[in-house]
């Protein structure tokens, strides 16, 4: 089969990840890439694929891609997303999907419209302590879910919040749980699903000079399907990252998974079960591996690439991108905190 072509909008930290996993894989070909900021203040002075600062002129000059992979600031992923699907090309969108569920709704009509896919990015999936948790859970290894209480705490400061940076803005950041959390926000719905009678406290403890939101908070609610939950976060610890954790009770066993990016087990006490060897790094071919649960855009591209050419199907696809949306706008919704 022919490679498939790539466009990259985007490239800060995540979009040169984004673009040299499209150039590591044998499948792929990047084709442009573009940026608003200039290519020497991004650092690209070697880059060898063409550079725009006009997406949709970028776009206009290889009509013959297949693929966008959109890895702007939140705010803008809905229209770099419509964008390439006016044109008829596959999308990968970065997380959060939109800042809306409204907007996530008008992705999905277009895609579905001119028949393309929209692969959002939800890596965090793929290491070894997700792929087993969901494993246990399908099995029904635990029994009924009776508690799920997801620890988020991080540390963004002023290495973090740069004057001239898009993140703190609440138009294009969208808020903590956007930004920060909105991968553990989706494991959560992987594992268990939906979620009901929310409530929120939030609290801006040391960042009213750098957000336009709130930097913690603690949410409570119900499982759909039974059970309930409980999410702490904060972007206040001093100095580095403490942890992303998962503590799951259930009626057969107890299990939490830890680790800056809940990449780790560290308790497993379910009855008549044995813990596995898990892989210390995740599975994948040799055009590049990023270790830790936060860096899998490797295999991510894996499957958006055996997807598009007929041997797999979307492990993260735009419904599930949708409703990740729609519960951070929830939550957000339940106290309306943001824009203090």
């Amino acid at each position: 089969m022919q490679p498939l072509k790539f466009l990259v909008i985007g490239c800060g930290h995540i979009g040169k990840r984004h673009a040299e996993m499209i150039r590591r894989h044998p499948e792929a070909q990047l084709l442009a890439v573009c940026d608003a900021k200039d290519k020497k203040n991004l650092g690209l002075d070697n880059l060898e694929e063409p550079f725009y600062n006009d997406a949709a002129a970028m776009i206009a000059a290889h009509p013959d891609a297949d693929v966008v992979s959109v890895a702007t600031p939140n705010g803008l992923h809905a229209e770099h997303s419509l964008l390439a699907l006016q044109h008829k090309m596959h999308v990968v969108v970065e997380k959060p999907m939109a800042l809306s569920k409204a907007d996530c709704e008008k992705i999905i009509f277009k895609s579905l419209q001119v028949s393309k896919q929209v692969f959002c990015v939800m890596q965090n999936r793929y290491s070894p302590p997700s792929q087993w948790l969901k494993s246990i859970l399908e099995e029904g290894k635990l029994g009924k879910i009776f508690m799920v209480q997801i620890n988020c705490y991080w540390n963004r400061d002023d290495r973090y919040y740069k004057p001239d940076n898009w993140k703190g803005d609440l138009k294009l950041d969208g808020g903590t749980l956007f930004t920060q959390f909105s991968h553990f926000i989706d494991i959560m719905y992987w594992l268990f699903g939906d979620i009901s009678n929310i409530q929120t406290k939030f609290k801006d403890f040391n960042h009213q000079t750098q957000t336009q939101f709130e930097d913690s908070g603690v949410v409570s609610f119900d499982f759909v399907d039974g059970g309930m939950g409980s999410l702490n976060y904060s972007t206040s610890v001093w100095n580095q990252n403490l942890e992303s954790s998962l503590t799951i009770i259930g009626e057969k066993g107890t299990v939490k998974v830890g680790g800056q990016y809940m990449n780790e087990v560290q308790e497993c006490h379910i009855q008549d079960y044995k813990m596995p060897t898990l892989a210390e790094t995740n599975p994948g071919n040799d055009y590049g591996h990023y270790k830790g649960s936060a860096n899998n855009h490797n295999i991510f591209y894996d499957n958006v690439i055996n997807t598009l050419q007929g041997r797999d199907t979307i492990t993260t696809n735009a419904l599930e991108g949708l409703k990740v949306v729609e519960i951070i706008e929830r939550i957000y919704e339940s106290n309306p905190f943001l824009g203090k």
